[in-house]
């Protein structure tokens, strides 16, 4: 049974950013010509500059919605959704200055207009939107719009699947069955199990939205049973499949010997023309960081050498790309009698080797580490110490944004560790934004594996972004 919240909340979304635009020109139109003492250019009444942006405005919403802006799967992504309304906003604002250009009368009173319009344009789009966010989600809480789901499975991926849905108010889904002979619910102990597909659906008395399924029988009929349902009554239908890993990646869809349907996945999404997109930015970015921080990169090297002596900078081993191995150079911020070994072995040599096991215990962290010097638990806590590996950015060794490189001792202990050398490391990444030293070592790793799994452009720019914030506000600074 179709689900019309969907449908609702596109519409909310057009009708609100329509509203959003024609404030945000007129706006423009009042700071400008109304509130302004400086003469306009073209005398042009307000209700002539309103009328024609209204029957230009539904071109710029159709830009929005080329730009998937009213696609359901961009809802909960607001760093994507911020870049598109930021270039759907511009587009838009090129087509009207390209229709004023065309046309025989002036539309706008002045040059400054359309800059006005397009500032408050984009900030109005995002007020907007936020407020539309939590209306539906505040709308959730009271069982409004929720999309009413089966799941039908007894893989491992059933039981992450019920923990990722049954908080409705976050996932917008309720959980009205799951289908599985083995599948034991735990603490959901709130919501249907069934045994069976066939004999389950008479006794579930809500509508059904969609079905979401998590393992394929070895029995066809049951698959078919399934399948067929969802299509008689066109209900969604969505398959999770048992190795996940090998659906996230780059995937091609193509037709084998003209008939036969054959899925290509790559291991990383990161092929191609992306990966020379992404070295002139990596090198672009990294010689004006370069030219703008060497002052501070010569004020933290004179400070680190007068703390003890010792060498300014840390070179180590560690893995990029195809398991290849690079010196990293970062600041030194232990000790110069530690510098370069390892947790046990530093540990060992202090006479302190159960710190090592707490180390490791702690996810590769300690409060009050021992081996660090003074300057060095600042240059840790302001991430300074990473800058030097601008210079293995330009070399080629690791990009901006990354996996994080690992000694291999470390990397060994991973068994998706192929996966994630599929790519080059970096200075930052998914991990150091979504947490640090506040994250096991096991999701820091599946962190790096989502984003060799699914890289973008748009979201290499998003880490670089969150980085900064983080650096700002210390979060989980080690």
């Amino acid at each position: 049974m179709k689900n019309n919240a969907s449908q609702i909340y596109n519409l909310f979304l057009i009708v609100g950013d329509f509203l959003a635009l024609i404030a945000a020109f007129v706006g423009a139109f009042i700071l400008r010509v109304t509130l302004s003492d400086v003469p306009i250019a073209n005398a042009v009444p307000a209700r002539t500059y309103l009328e024609t942006f209204a029957l230009v405005l539904p071109f710029w919403i159709g830009i929005f919605g080329l730009l998937g802006l009213y696609n359901s799967t961009i809802y909960e992504k607001r760093f994507v959704e911020f870049g598109r309304l930021l270039v759907g906003s511009f587009i838009g604002l090129l087509f009207v200055v390209f229709i004023s250009f065309l046309s025989k009368e002036p539309l706008f009173p002045a040059k400054l207009v359309p800059i006005y319009g397009f500032g408050l344009g984009f900030l109005f789009l995002l007020i907007f939107r936020n407020l539309a966010r939590l209306i539906r989600t505040e709308l959730f809480s009271f069982k409004v719009g929720l999309n009413n789901v089966i799941v039908v499975g007894n893989t491992t991926m059933t039981a992450e699947l019920v923990d990722l849905l049954i908080n409705s108010r976050q996932s917008g889904y309720k959980i009205v069955a799951v289908i599985g002979t083995k599948f034991a619910l735990g603490e959901h102990t709130h919501v249907k199990t069934y045994s069976d597909f066939k004999t389950a659906l008479p006794r579930v008395n809500e509508p059904v939205h969609t079905i979401i399924q998590t393992e394929l029988y070895a029995d066809e009929t049951r698959n078919r049973d399934i399948l067929e349902y969802a299509q008689v009554n066109h209900v969604a239908y969505r398959f999770v499949p048992g190795n996940t890993e090998l659906f996230v990646g780059n995937i091609d869809v193509q037709l084998f010997r003209g008939s036969i349907p054959v899925i290509a996945v790559h291991q990383t999404a990161l092929i191609g023309w992306g990966r020379i997109v992404k070295r002139i930015f990596d090198f672009g970015m990294s010689i004006l960081a370069v030219v703008l921080l060497s002052p501070l990169f010569l004020l933290i090297g004179l400070l680190v050498k007068l703390a003890d002596g010792g060498p300014v900078f840390l070179r180590q081993i560690r893995l990029t790309r195809y398991n290849n191995e690079f010196r990293v150079f970062k600041f030194r911020t232990m000790n110069a009698t530690y510098n370069g070994l390892l947790p046990e072995e530093a540990f060992a040599k202090m006479g302190r080797p159960e710190l090592a096991i707490e180390y490791r215990k702690n996810g590769d962290y300690l409060p009050d580490d021992p081996r660090i010097t003074k300057i060095g638990k600042f240059l840790r806590a302001t991430s300074l110490d990473e800058l030097p590996q601008i210079f293995n950015v330009i070399k080629g060794d690791i990009s901006l944004v990354g996996p994080r490189a690992l000694v291999p001792r470390d990397l060994s202990q991973y068994e998706k560790r192929h996966t994630i050398l599929a790519v080059k490391s970096g200075i930052t990444g998914l991990a150091q934004v979504s947490g640090r030293k506040n994250i096991s070592f096991d999701e820091r790793r599946k962190l790096d594996l989502y984003y060799v799994q699914n890289w973008s452009f748009w979201l290499d720019v998003t880490i670089l972004i969150k980085t900064i914030r983080v650096v700002l506000e210390r979060t989980g600074a080690e």
